[in-house]
């Protein structure tokens, strides 16, 4: 049977307890009337943006939510199977159902599934918890020069390619076309010098075609030893979405207007990488996650007071990525994400980086102290698409 609440409070449940879920439940408790249910896999938060640390054995990735959920925020250790808009209900993997008021989406993204042969079966991934743990202990059965590939030239792939040839790793790294393409030429050759120092080959302008238990096989047809494949090519999202039948576009993010309401259900707020407003989502980070949740939290909260929600703004600064524990690079860019001909790299850059991720938990523990304390760079630019594709 639904789940009741004893007392007249605006019920809500938010699906994920990431970045973005985090700091929505967080920013709910400015009404004292709401009632917050988190459900999450896990009982413990994930901090993504360690995970190839965590992988490396050179950091670890997991925090209690006991300070990173404000007071009265119930965590629900569960998955959401469905969302039922007409009954306003979600549907656990346990068979429980929660009513609600309103639910805010904050499912997150995984790491896409690929198409490529032998992938599935021999490749392994570090977007989530579970599949890292899996390759650390895969790493950890290894002899120390074993070929490893990387499959993957952004910035996950760049991480962890480098977290590994600190820790002495024999590695590859298979870009597919660019090394951080979404880097500036100066930003990109900083990168490409710390590789080549520790070892790193380099493979760019082609991809991986076959994925084997002990090697990979190149577009040009050449066989490579890999005693250990590493997938970061590209993310995806959970399903729940869609099998709810809720508008998404072609990836699987919820169509959402300017405020993240579900172009379908007011009563349904999209926050981080799961939201698609107007079809233009942003990119997936947690730089990104934490204003969206915020924003998911305050367009409730509007909704509940009877006003209107205000719309995104948030701009973009940069992206950092870290080179190993000694080194990274930080680059600048416009507020629309387009980067520009400064970075900052070497120690600095692992400074700036650092600090970007103590930021990620530390602003969700923030709003936790103080509700609607989380502040952002405003003023990036929403062009809206003139056609939004949807599934």
């Amino acid at each position: 049977m639904p789940e009741h609440s004893s007392t007249p409070k605006n019920r809500v449940v938010v699906i994920g307890g990431g970045y973005a879920g985090a700091v929505a439940a967080n920013r709910l408790r400015k009404r004292a009337d709401v009632d917050i249910a988190v459900v999450n896999p896990r009982p413990t938060f994930v901090d993504r943006v360690r995970l190839h640390q965590f992988v490396a054995g050179t950091g670890t990735a997991e925090a209690g939510y006991g300070t990173l959920l404000g007071e009265g925020v119930r965590l629900v250790v569960d998955s959401a199977t469905r969302i039922d808009p007409a009954a306003h209900t979600v549907k656990l993997a346990s068979g429980r159902v929660l009513d609600y008021d309103y639910v805010v989406y904050a499912v997150g993204s995984t790491g896409a599934v690929p198409s490529v042969p032998g992938a599935a079966e021999f490749a392994f991934s570090v977007a989530e918890f579970e599949p890292a743990r899996r390759l650390r202990d895969r790493l950890n059965a290894l002899p120390a020069d074993a070929p490893i590939t990387v499959v993957g030239g952004g910035l996950t792939g760049v991480e962890t390619a480098a977290e590994l040839a600190g820790r002495g790793r024999v590695v590859t790294l298979v870009c597919g076309t660019t090394l951080v393409p979404t880097f500036s030429a100066p930003g990109r050759r900083s990168v490409a010098r710390w590789l080549a120092r520790h070892g790193v080959a380099v493979l760019e302008g082609g991809g991986v075609t076959e994925v084997r238990p002990d090697a990979v096989v190149l577009d040009d047809g050449a066989v490579r030893p890999s005693a250990l494949t590493v997938w970061t090519a590209g993310f995806g999202v959970p399903g729940l979405a869609r099998a709810s039948g809720l508008r998404t576009d072609e990836l699987g993010r919820l169509l959402t207007d300017e405020t993240l309401t579900s172009v379908d259900d007011d009563r349904i707020v999209a926050a981080g990488d799961a939201a698609a407003p107007s079809g233009r989502p942003l990119r997936m980070c947690s730089y990104a996650a934490g204003p969206l949740g915020a924003r998911a939290g305050d367009t409730v909260l509007s909704r509940i007071a009877g006003t209107e929600p205000a719309v995104i703004d948030l701009a973009f600064s940069g992206a950092c990525v870290s080179l190993g524990r000694h080194s990274g690079v930080r680059q600048l860019a416009r507020k629309d994400d387009t980067a520009v001909n400064v970075y900052v790299g070497g120690r600095a850059g692992a400074a700036i980086k650092e600090l970007t991720c103590r930021f990620g938990v530390g602003k969700i523990r923030r709003e936790a102290r103080r509700p609607g304390s989380l502040f952002w760079p405003k003023g990036g630019p929403r062009p809206v698409p003139s056609r939004v594709t949807t599934r």
